[in-house]
C-alpha cells in the first residue's frame, strides 16, 4: 500500500500548472516583481517554478534532473527581495491557489509552505 503524495492528492501536474500560470500572469503585470525577472520571456522562469513545486510536493523529479539541487536562497541572492516584493509575490501566489480550487485543508497546507518560503527569500529591507 503506497501513500498518496500531496502532488497526487491535489490533482497532479495540471493543478500545479494552474497555480503557476495564474501566478505568472500576475507577475507579468506587477511593477514591483517584473523587474526581478531578467528574462524578457517569463516562460522559462514559469517552467522552472512549476517543475520545482511539482517535485517538492511529491511529483516527478524533473527539476533536480535538469537543474540539480534547488538552492533557493543562492539562486535568488542576486535579486533584492524586500518585504514589499514578498507581499506582492504572495498576492499573486494567493491568486494561483484560488484558481486551483483546493479543499480548505489542502489550501492551508500549501499556503503555509509558500508564506514560509517567501519570508525565507527576503534578503534586504531596503
Amino acid at each position: 500500500m503506497s501513500e498518496t503524495s500531496f502532488y497526487d492528492e491535489i490533482g497532479g501536474f495540471e493543478t500545479f500548472r494552474t497555480i503557476v500560470s495564474t501566478f505568472y500572469a500576475g507577475v507579468a503585470e506587477d511593477e514591483v516583481l517584473r523587474p526581478l525577472y531578467p528574462e524578457a520571456d517569463l516562460a522559462p522562469a514559469e517552467e522552472r517554478f512549476l517543475l520545482f513545486l511539482v517535485q517538492y510536493w511529491g511529483g516527478p523529479t524533473t527539476y533536480s534532473e535538469q537543474r540539480g539541487h534547488p538552492r533557493l536562497r543562492m539562486r535568488h541572492a542576486p535579486f533584492a527581495v524586500n518585504p514589499e516584493a514578498r507581499d506582492r509575490w504572495l498576492h499573486h501566489f494567493r491568486a494561483g491557489l484560488d484558481a486551483a480550487d483546493l479543499t480548505p485543508e489542502q489550501d492551508a497546507r500549501f499556503w503555509e509552505y509558500v508564506t514560509h518560503a517567501a519570508q525565507f527569500m527576503v534578503n534586504t529591507f531596503e
